[in-house]
C-alpha cells in the first residue's frame, strides 16, 4: 500500500519569510511569492532562486495571473523561471488559469494548454540538462 502524505506550504511575503519558518512545525513548509529568472544580476527589488536556497525556503510560486496581466509576464518567460528555480533545487508551484474574457470566450482548455507546455517544455529541457532536477517538484495550481 502506498501512503500519501501532504506536503503542507504556506506562502508569506518574502520579508517574513524566515519568521514564518522559524515560528511553524517543522512539518510545514514555506514558498516565496515569486523569484527572478535567472542567476544573480541588478535586478532591483527581485528575489533569486538562489537567495530562496541559501534561507532554506524549499518552494517558490510562479506564474501569477497578476503578472502575467500587469507585468506582461509571458507562458515562455513562466517556463524559464520555473526551469531555473527547478536547477537551483526549489519546488515549483506553477499556477495556471484562463481570465474571465477567456473563459467567457471558451478558450480555457487552450489558454491552459499553452501555459502547461511552457512550463512542461522548459522542465523536461533543464531535467535532461541537470541531474538536480532528479527529484523536482512541480505542483500546478488552477
Amino acid at each position: 500500500m502506498v501512503l500519501f502524505i501532504p506536503e503542507v506550504v504556506v506562502s508569506p511575503p518574502f520579508v517574513f519569510l524566515t519568521f514564518v519558518k522559524s515560528e511553524l512545525r517543522p512539518e510545514i513548509q514555506v514558498a516565496a511569492q515569486n523569484c527572478w529568472v535567472k542567476k544573480g544580476g541588478a535586478f532591483t527589488g527581485e528575489v533569486s532562486a538562489e537567495m530562496l536556497a541559501n534561507l532554506g525556503v524549499p518552494w517558490v510560486i510562479l506564474g501569477h495571473s497578476e503578472r502575467r496581466a500587469l507585468l506582461n509576464e509571458t507562458n515562455e518567460f513562466v517556463g524559464d523561471k520555473v526551469a531555473y528555480a527547478l536547477s537551483q533545487g526549489l519546488k515549483v508551484i506553477a499556477c495556471v488559469g484562463e481570465t474571465l474574457e477567456q473563459r467567457e470566450a471558451g478558450t480555457t482548455m487552450e489558454v491552459v494548454a499553452a501555459q502547461t507546455k511552457a512550463i512542461a517544455g522548459n522542465y523536461f529541457k533543464t531535467k535532461l540538462a541537470s541531474t538536480v532536477c532528479q527529484k523536482s517538484k512541480i505542483l500546478f495550481y488552477l
